[in-house]
């Protein structure tokens, strides 16, 4: 029997209908870094990159059984988490992964990038009682870092200090996206892991509007694969973040009003 792997990775993450954000990146990622993609789909949302106008979770035992599916067979390395709504969800997520001995990226997806709540306020603490706990890493933005350490962001000792507490809270390494951060040149992301904090930039770019829903998916799940590849923390941190400035750089008009994401080596494969 052949015992060299293909990498799998696996997301949980909500439905985005209109394919920029949500299990769709998260399997596009996968697919354009070289990883198998495994998926339990936690919510259906009807949405476009302007707005959500409908959101169904689903059952908390389907999505049980979606994860037990994809881990009784399947050699899952990494699990990036995305939407997971509710409470209920959450903690089946988190009994679920409660024995998974790969790595866990958690995105605390809380409100969409058009303002939609995409966590109930009640599931927050069992986002930090019971998930963080299990993560290798979890990559909030800085709207979503001023809730998990629970103070005002708005400097760069506030951002290395908000992360130095989420890692002795949590026990897990912390990425602050500095996507709407105030420097106009970099988008400056905080990097805080076991063996030391440091800072990964790429260069703004000018795009259209909502080019850039999307991109938090996108790098929690690029980190996902370069692990499950068997790339260093720091390796699969850096390979994400130049994957999602590449993504956008090579943005394809996908609606009247819309240019989406899009990952660069896709292009090449179909002549465009």
């Amino acid at each position: 029997m052949q015992d060299d792997f293909f990498p799998v990775a696996m997301t949980i993450a909500g439905s985005d209908s209109g394919g920029g954000a949500g299990i769709q990146a998260d399997l596009r990622t996968f697919a354009a870094l070289g990883v198998f993609g495994c998926s339990a789909v936690t919510a259906l949302t009807a949405q476009n990159p302007l707005r959500v106008s409908g959101i169904m979770p689903v059952p908390a035992e389907s999505v049980r059984a979606q994860i037990e599916a994809v881990l009784s067979e399947f050699e899952v390395k990494a699990v990036k988490t995305g939407m997971l709504f509710s409470r209920e969800i959450m903690e089946t997520v988190a009994d679920c992964l409660a024995g998974f001995r790969g790595d866990v990226i958690v995105d605390p997806v809380m409100i969409s990038t058009s303002g939609s709540r995409l966590l109930c306020e009640d599931a927050v603490e069992t986002l930090m009682n019971r998930l963080l706990p299990l993560a290798t890493i979890v990559t909030p933005n800085l709207f979503e870092a001023e809730i998990l350490a629970d103070r005002k962001i708005s400097t760069a000792e506030e951002i290395r200090s908000a992360a130095e507490f989420c890692r002795r809270r949590f026990g897990c390494g912390v990425i602050i996206k500095g996507g709407h951060g105030a420097d106009p040149e970099e988008a400056v992301d905080f990097v805080l892991l076991e063996e030391g904090a440091f800072p990964v930039s790429s260069r703004r770019l000018r795009l259209p509007e909502r080019t850039t829903h999307g991109t938090g998916c996108t790098f929690s799940a690029a980190i996902a694969a370069g692990l499950a590849k068997g790339l260093s923390r720091r390796e699969a941190i850096a390979e994400a973040k130049n994957f999602v400035h590449s993504s956008l750089e090579h943005n394809v008009r996908t609606g009247r009003r819309i240019h989406s994401m899009f990952p660069a080596g896709f292009r090449k494969e179909n002549g465009c």
